[in-house]
């Protein structure tokens, strides 16, 4: 599957960025970490890790919810919420952007507000009664409602995805089908998710965090680290945003998605292939004019040789630079791909390629070059952003420098 296919279809531009992040907040701050390799790792504080062998993620640890929501109550939101607010604040505030006419707010998740429930469980079961700071209910849905409801926004289409750690590309293709079709005006798009302790038991229960620090490819790596956030981009149709004189990040080009459905949690090299050749076939790319592909690259033994075959498979023996900025952020789950797609934005509009850090020697499995612990620049054109989430949910979106 991908977008509609008729090359007269409206250009979709990038105009604002808002990012909530362990290696920094705010778009400003955000592309500095990525310039200089920052790690996000630390000790996990945000639940009690008392039992676990190893407690590494990489943790938002410089947000103040009051500062960023005035609009509700904040008490109301769980984490991910509050994050998801302050990025689309930031990314309006970036794009400079006085939101009008018919609009979007798509945003993926995949633990939703879960971070918030598994804390009232606690205090139920130890009796302890539920403090106030904490809110009684958070669906999943609270999220793109809590960004329209804060920005006074009435007339969008509220929608939250949940395809897991592909989420935030899926909400990115629903919005630039919106856009590109004439069905709205402009579209907040991205992801958030907050740390929490299921999500971080079941990958420790997998033997899938690396109990230092997340190293993509490397031939020692040995899983991920946990993480959490919020990326929410703005979308406009490009000939408006030129009319109004905007800064224009990237063009969002096209996109594809596919479900294999052939494991619970192991990608099928077949289908990582042929979703990112529905992209490259939606967005009229070859191969050949792909100068980068930030991965999925989670830091697993499976994710990396198996993307990473995919990617020879789609791109041949020499393909494109392909980076993780995982390795800096961790797997912020639902945020994970659209912060990886403000990462590609940046890249184009600043023209530079962040690095895969924790790197010591790249596995020959794997055979690409992440450009190990140091950015570099780069005349980038084209940009792939992959996502590959359990349940064989992929994902691929391509920025390009608008023409």
């Amino acid at each position: 599957m991908s977008g509609a296919t008729d090359r007269a279809r409206t250009r979709v531009a990038v105009t604002g960025l808002g990012v909530v992040s362990s290696i920094g907040t705010g778009i400003a701050d955000y592309t500095a970490g990525l310039r200089a390799g920052r790690s996000g790792a630390r000790p996990i504080g945000v639940f009690d890790t008392e039992g676990f062998a190893h407690h590494m993620g990489c943790e938002v640890t410089d947000f103040d919810p009051d500062r960023w929501i005035t609009g509700q109550p904040a008490g109301d939101l769980g984490r991910a919420a509050r994050f998801s607010v302050a990025a689309a604040k930031m990314a309006v505030e970036d794009a400079g952007l006085v939101p009008a006419g018919r609009g979007m707010v798509c945003l993926g998740t995949t633990d939703g507000g879960g971070d918030a429930g598994e804390r009232i469980a606690e205090h139920v079961v130890r009796g302890t009664g539920i403090p106030a700071e904490l809110p009684r209910r958070v669906p999943a849905a609270s999220i793109p409602v809590a960004v329209a409801r804060e920005l006074g926004l009435s007339d969008v289409d509220c929608s939250t995805v949940a395809t897991a750690c592909a989420a935030g590309n899926y909400a990115l293709g629903n919005s630039f089908d919106a856009i590109s079709s004439c069905e709205v005006d402009f579209a907040l798009c991205g992801g958030a998710d907050a740390m929490c302790r299921m999500t971080f038991t079941g990958f420790y229960r997998l033997g899938a965090v690396d109990p230092e620090r997340c190293r993509p490819f490397d031939v020692h790596r040995q899983g991920i680290l946990t993480g959490e956030g919020a990326g929410v981009l703005v979308l406009e149709p490009l000939e408006k945003a030129v009319a109004r004189g905007a800064r224009i990040y990237a063009e969002v080009l096209g996109y594809g998605l596919n479900c294999d459905a052939a494991h619970p949690v192991a990608p099928d090299q077949d289908s990582v292939a042929a979703c990112m050749r529905l992209a490259l076939d939606d967005a009229g790319v070859t191969p050949d004019q792909v100068d980068l592909i930030s991965a999925h690259g989670t830091g697993t033994k499976a994710n990396d040789t198996t993307e990473c075959g995919a990617i020879h498979d789609v791109f041949g023996p020499t393909p494109p630079r392909t980076v993780s900025v995982k390795s800096m952020l961790g797997h912020t789950m639902g945020a994970a791909s659209a912060l990886s797609a403000i990462a590609c934005a940046v890249a184009i509009h600043e023209g530079f390629i962040p690095p895969t850090i924790n790197h010591t020697e790249t596995d020959p499995a794997c055979g690409i070059d992440c450009v190990p612990n140091s950015a570099v620049d780069a005349d980038l054109r084209v940009v792939a952003n992959n996502a590959l989430a359990f349940g064989g949910n992929n994902a691929v979106v391509l920025f390009g420098r608008p023409a």
